[in-house]
């Protein structure tokens, strides 16, 4: 159990979520998925990919695995919301993997064989996924193979099988993560720049353009007598449904009563402030003190100047100056009475360079005299022959590097209070540390501060006079969005929208945790009311459904107007086009043009392809100028913000733009592709998340 006792204390949670969901780059948009989001498919399935249901069992029996490597990573037998959402995640977001990009990497012939297995996880090349595992760093937190061997080896004595459970994930996340890889590189592989393709892209990069030009520009106010008809609207909506489609989603409206403390909670929450302080000026035990009467544990941390301002001015004004055993009185922030005492004050550094000797066990004998020999001997040599932790990754035999109290392993906070050389011993979770003071950076003055809190929350009383609002809002609603609206006003209570809800929303504007909001939108329709929906035991929902959004592409009637102001910007643009040529008629120079169009000619130069960003000039414009004549006027040319006439006065061939820029160029391209990859397999797929319905 040593070995699960590691993996928990030096491996966050949270990386282990993440491998599953991420497989190094190779991630799939949630926009892209939702977009393919359905209510067709069975009852009790949680959803479909590729044409097969996944079942709530199959589902749930997965979530449940992960759920156990969760807690053999936290030690955790029990889980939050939070967690229990990043592991029901990654289990989807699994499913996806494994049923559509593992599929194409097989078609692609795409295969990982038993060596090359070993040679990640014990060889030569170990896998992104064990170098980020804590469980298999040093103290100096460098990754450790021997670590990964002692661990398989432990595999074989662990009665429990958390540790096989463990690998074996952490085998298929490797092996899942290598053949991405593969597959990426076959991609990029794939996106070869030949000769000829090469030699283009260096030409036509390396053409600047000196231009005159003239710009007539469409102007901020639509023209009104410019107008689209629905004929012509329908026309461009049936072209271009592509554009038009949308996931499943409800505009909802609701009011929000947040229970806030009373004037009578907040005094309450003073008195007992308060009788509190008294007993915490006198208090011998802190810690114990706080946690049984304070709405915050005794944290341990010495904070320095400008550190406590973030929680309060007044914490900040106090231990500037306060000595150890002064304590301030009580005072308010809000529904917060807070009040602190310090417990120490220091000169300590910010961050000391520690080396250290590794003694595993509980040999004290041996320990002291190693220390009354370090302290006069060669601390490096020492450690080389002494020491358990046998890191070849650093400048010198038992370096840790620069600690911190943000970074600090637990059991070593005594190494901020040392000074440079000193040596002394410490133990730790890993045993018994010899440690020396190599480095620090400069002194500066440090309290240890406990603070009282004491957060006034509203009493039952105050709990039932804003359900009673709610409460009279819901009945008198009588589940009808008309009446909702109608006695809202009445009551002076806003309502506040929410548009294109989905399904599996589990916020509402600002609010978190909303599940059961739209769980319950999910399986109503348009026009009715909801009781009252509790939210944290502290928001009181009233919820109405103005509209049902169905997936699949958005009806012409909710694009329409949207459709017809695009349309008229670009009949705008053709109208101005129409006009100024008709101007300009005869015109044989760039000067003729501006004085019938009554502007001036404007230039540029040094125009090119490679610099068009940096540059911010109208795309189109500039897409006009390798066609144009050299001293011929051109135009009209339709831009994103006015009509354009220009002559090319001069080109120059230059050598800015290399092979290397071309190539770069092409590993850009080639980055847009592999993210676009897996959502095309994903939509091809027709992947339908449906587990708003279970979750």
């Amino acid at each position: 159990m040593a070995v699960l006792e590691k993996i928990r204390v030096k491996m966050g949670w949270l990386i282990t979520i993440l491998i599953a969901v991420a497989l190094l780059s190779f991630v799939i948009d949630p926009s892209t998925l939702s977009s393919a989001m359905s209510m067709f498919s069975s009852k009790y399935d949680v959803g479909e990919i590729a044409g097969e249901g996944i079942s709530y069992q199959e589902y749930q029996q997965k979530v449940d695995h992960f759920t156990q490597i969760y807690q053999i990573t936290s030690g955790s037998t029990s889980s939050n919301d939070q967690t229990q959402e990043l592991i029901n995640n990654s289990v989807w977001q699994n499913e996806v993997t494994e049923r559509v990009i593992m599929p194409a990497i097989a078609k692609a012939g795409i295969t990982l064989g038993a060596e090359e297995l070993y040679d990640l996880t014990q060889g030569n090349n170990i896998s992104p996924v064990l170098l980020q595992d804590g469980a298999f760093v040093d103290e100096s937190g460098k990754f450790s193979k021997q670590r990964v061997a002692q661990f398989v080896q432990a595999i074989q004595q662990d009665q429990s099988g958390q540790l096989g459970m463990y690998w074996n994930y952490l085998e298929d996340n490797i092996e899942k993560s290598q053949l991405v890889e593969k597959y990426l590189s076959l991609l990029q592989h794939s996106m070869y720049l030949n000769p000829v393709e090469l030699n283009r892209a260096i030409a036509e990069n390396n053409v600047t353009y000196n231009v005159d030009f003239v710009v007539k520009p469409f102007g901020f106010a639509m023209d009104s007598t410019i107008v689209v008809s629905d004929s012509e609207a329908k026309k461009y909506y049936e072209e271009n449904k592509k554009l038009f489609e949308q996931p499943q989603s409800k505009d909802l409206e609701y009011a929000v009563f947040e229970v806030i403390p009373s004037q009578a909670d907040i005094d309450a929450a003073q008195a007992d402030m308060e009788k509190t302080y008294a007993e915490f000026v006198k208090a011998e035990n802190m810690k114990n003190f706080l946690a049984r009467n304070s709405d915050q544990a005794f944290v341990p941390y010495y904070y320095k100047e400008g550190e406590l301002a973030t929680i309060a001015s007044e914490l900040e004004d106090f231990a500037a100056k306060a000595k150890v055993g002064e304590t301030l009185a009580p005072f308010q922030v809000e529904n917060v009475f807070m009040a602190a005492k310090v417990m120490d004050v220091r000169n300590m550094s910010d961050e000391v360079f520690v080396k250290h000797i590794l003694l595993v066990g509980d040999d004290e004998a041996k320990a002291d005299s190693l220390l009354a020999v370090a302290k006069k001997g060669d601390f490096a040599q020492l450690a080389a022959q002494y020491s358990a932790d046998k890191n070849p990754n650093v400048a010198e035999a038992g370096d840790l590097g620069m600690m911190s109290q943000q970074n600090m392993i637990p059991g070593m906070e005594d190494v901020l209070k040392a000074k440079v050389g000193d040596v002394f011993k410490v133990k730790t979770s890993y045993g018994t540390h010899i440690v020396k003071i190599k480095d620090a950076t400069a002194p500066v003055r440090k309290a240890q501060v406990a603070l009282l809190v004491k957060e006034a929350v509203a009493s039952k009383v105050t709990y039932s006079e804003y359900y009673a609002k709610a409460n009279e809002l819901a009945s008198k609603s009588e589940g009808q969005l008309k009446l909702f609206k109608e006695v809202a006003n009445e009551m002076n209570v806003t309502i506040n929208p929410a548009y294109r809800v989905l399904p599996g929303a589990k916020t509402l504007g600002s609010y978190q945790h909303t599940r059961e909001i739209t769980r319950w939108a999910n399986e109503n329709e348009p026009g009715t009311v909801s009781p009252i929906i509790t939210v944290d035991n502290k928001y009181f929902f009233v919820v109405g459904i103005k509209a049902d959004h169905a997936e699949g592409y958005a009806p012409y009637s909710e694009v329409a107007t949207t459709i017809k102001n695009y349309l008229s910007v670009v009949k705008q643009g053709e109208k101005v086009a129409a006009e100024t040529k008709e101007l300009t008629a005869g015109a044989t120079t760039i000067e003729e043009v501006a004085e019938k169009l009554n502007t001036t000619v404007s230039n540029q130069s040094g125009i090119a392809f490679s610099s068009l960003t940096a540059q911010q000039l109208d795309p189109k414009f500039i897409g006009a100028l390798p066609t144009a004549q050299e001293g011929v006027l051109s135009g009209p040319v339709v831009g994103e913000i006015g009509v354009y006439y220009f002559t090319i006065k001069g080109k120059e061939t230059g050598a800015f733009y290399t092979e290397d820029d071309a190539k770069a160029r092409n590993m850009q391209i080639f980055s847009s592709v592999q993210n676009v990859v897996p959502a095309i397999l994903t939509e091809k797929a027709e992947v339908k998340d449906q587990r708003y319905k279970f979750y």
